[in-house]
């Protein structure tokens, strides 16, 4: 008999190899979802319908839509600002503490997260919010380092023509992103200019 587990999901590619991987455990997930953090309004309803659509049409896993306290979010969370540990914590808090109180409500034994497959989250401190919580509630957190599968989550996601989200949620990780990709761009940019220059500097040498 499956065991019925709670899974929070952040958005539909982080779900993939979560749920395929904790049904061949022997589990039976029900995804969560409660996101507060996703900002704006118009990308947080576009992941939760890439959510949805994969959900019923390829995953056939039942979705339970929780609360979304958004002012709670600005409360406990974005006081932090562009300090992430701390803002990542009051965030992580949030939303499982509401998909606790959801699995406690119906009936569930064990939860677990999608946030452990994204190579971008702070492991650790979300796996102490969730144990902490979980026990809390009188629930077993299923801790699971999903991060090794996490490129064939981002190919699947691909194959099936998923949405794919470029920040984590909220307004800081949005601003953080984008300057964690210039600054790839730019390193990029600039061992291109160093190799251009050995390469010149080869030739003279050659001469």
């Amino acid at each position: 008999m499956s065991k019925q587990l709670l899974l929070h999901a952040c958005c539909g590619p982080c779900s993939l190899e979560p749920l395929r991987l904790l049904r061949e455990e022997g589990f039976e997930p029900t995804i969560c979802w409660t996101n507060p953090n996703i900002q704006p309004i118009a990308e947080h309803q576009l992941r939760l319908n890439t959510l949805l659509a994969w959900a019923t049409e390829v995953a056939h896993v039942d979705v339970i839509i929780a609360g979304d306290d958004r002012m709670a979010w600005e409360k406990a969370a974005a006081p932090a600002g562009f300090d992430r540990e701390r803002r990542c914590r009051a965030c992580y808090a949030l939303r499982l503490a509401e998909s606790c109180r959801i699995a406690q409500d119906r009936g569930f034994s064990y939860i677990s997260t999608t946030l452990a497959v994204s190579p971008y989250q702070l492991f650790e401190t979300c796996n102490e919010v969730l144990i902490k919580l979980a026990r809390a509630n009188g629930l077993e957190p299923v801790v699971r380092d999903f991060r090794p599968h996490y490129p064939q989550a981002t190919q699947r996601s691909r194959e099936l023509g998923m949405y794919r989200q470029n920040y984590c949620g909220c307004r800081f990780s949005a601003v953080e992103a984008t300057l964690e990709r210039q600054e790839r761009r730019d390193a990029r940019k600039a061992a291109k200019r160093a190799a251009r220059m050995m390469a010149k500097d080869d030739t003279i040498g050659s001469k």
